[in-house]
């Protein structure tokens, strides 16, 4: 399992290539929730999302053999960029599966870091699946979204919160595979336990939610609009860290989460993808709970297509 001494030893790796993130209080949305609001920027990252750390930290741990035989995943879009970067800088094939339906923006993204696209499947894990055996036929480096040398490396953003807002009551992180909920757990935990790491899951994705909480996610229903969370199946090596070091998760239904956005556009002038708004979602869900805490909002990322900002304008 990912420790804490892993997520320090990625931050020369992330560091290498990357500066921190801003960590910004915002007054109105203090306003709007009764606590002192900050929003953790990692849409503000060279690809738009914090999954790039992880990139960075797998790139310093490929071998010889594994550069020389190339690296295969499956991705919604901003996982897929990681990897991508990762072969960037290390002069590595990449081939990424992705759904039919994927965003156009994340898609030409990838192309343009240098790798290939393969299309596949109607959702995530069907993209997965196929791509995990074409990878094992080809001989290829297969990395999963939960990869622990991913993991460390978002971790890393964690870290700078509590290093610049040591006192922080309560962290809001978006689950998709689970590694930046991880990765902030583990950091929280070791620094400082009695800050609260909350998960946030999108209400028409629930599985990793559902596994959580000791139920049978089997049959979980795949129908979010935010594909940053679009998760058919619970992952069971994030499942761990998650049970162990989460302190609570809650579900945000797609109605709110468009309208997060909107208000995110409004208050703080950024612009978020789906995953990125679950935070204030979930938070505006729990503002008794809050009330008068120091509270951290993840920004996971900002890649939102202009058919989903329509969309969020529209509802909002």
């Amino acid at each position: 399992m990912v420790t804490f001494h892993d997520i320090i030893a990625a931050r020369p790796h992330v560091y290498r290539y990357l500066r921190p993130t801003p960590l910004t209080f915002y007054p109105t949305l203090s306003d709007l929730l009764g606590a002192e609001v900050y929003i953790k920027h990692e849409n503000h990252q060279p690809v738009g999302a914090f999954k790039v750390r992880g990139g960075l930290n797998l790139a310093a741990h490929l071998t010889e053999n594994e550069r020389a035989a190339g690296l295969a995943t499956a991705s919604t879009g901003n996982h897929g960029q990681s990897i991508a970067f990762a072969g960037k800088v290390t002069s590595t094939r990449v081939v990424i599966a992705m759904p039919e339906n994927a965003n156009p923006g994340k898609v030409a993204a990838i192309r343009a870091l240098g790798a290939e696209v393969a299309f596949h499947g109607a959702d995530f894990d069907t993209a997965r699946l196929w791509m995990q055996e074409r990878a094992e036929k080809e001989g290829m480096r297969w990395v999963n979204v939960t990869d622990e040398h991913l993991i460390a490396g978002v971790g890393t953003y964690a870290l700078e919160i509590v290093e610049e807002l040591p006192d922080v009551d309560v962290i809001l992180v978006p689950v998709g595979g689970g590694s930046g909920a991880c990765g902030c757990s583990l950091v929280a935990n070791a620094v400082n336990p009695a800050i609260q790491v909350i998960g946030c899951q999108a209400a028409a994705a629930p599985a990793q939610y559902l596994a959580w909480r000791g139920k049978n996610a089997e049959d979980a229903p795949m129908s979010t609009f935010a594909e940053g969370v679009a998760t058919r199946v619970p992952f069971p090596d994030t499942q761990v860290i998650l049970r162990r070091y989460l302190s609570d998760f809650l579900l945000v239904e797609d109605d709110d989460i468009y309208r997060a956005i909107v208000m995110l556009l409004e208050h703080t002038h950024n612009l978020a993808e789906g995953a990125g708004a679950i935070p204030l979602a979930a938070a505006s869900q729990i503002k008794e709970r809050i009330a008068g805490k120091k509270v951290v909002l993840v920004m996971s990322g900002g890649n939102l297509s202009l058919e989903r900002l329509r969309a969020a304008l529209a509802t909002a």
